[in-house]
């Protein structure tokens, strides 16, 4: 019995094996310790190029600074 091609899941046209090949690759290339930092700041940019495309507001991540008020 073989897998009927239309019922195999694809993705971006690259299928199942594929994108296993390319997990166990990244995983030997960058080390499982470091492959969630680098998966947050892909969603960082996507979200960030996604906000700058739509022209939505503008968010910084940093805290903005404090201000002291010297009219004392």
């Amino acid at each position: 019995m073989g897998r009927d091609p239309a019922r195999e899941v694809r993705m971006f046209g690259i299928g199942s094996t594929e994108l296993l090949v390319i997990l166990v690759i990244a995983v030997l290339v960058f080390g499982s310790n470091r492959l969630p930092e680098i998966g947050a700041g892909m969603g960082k940019a996507i979200r960030d190029f996604r906000k700058a495309a739509s022209g939505g507001p503008e968010e910084s991540s940093e805290p903005e600074p404090k201000r002291i008020d010297k009219s004392e």
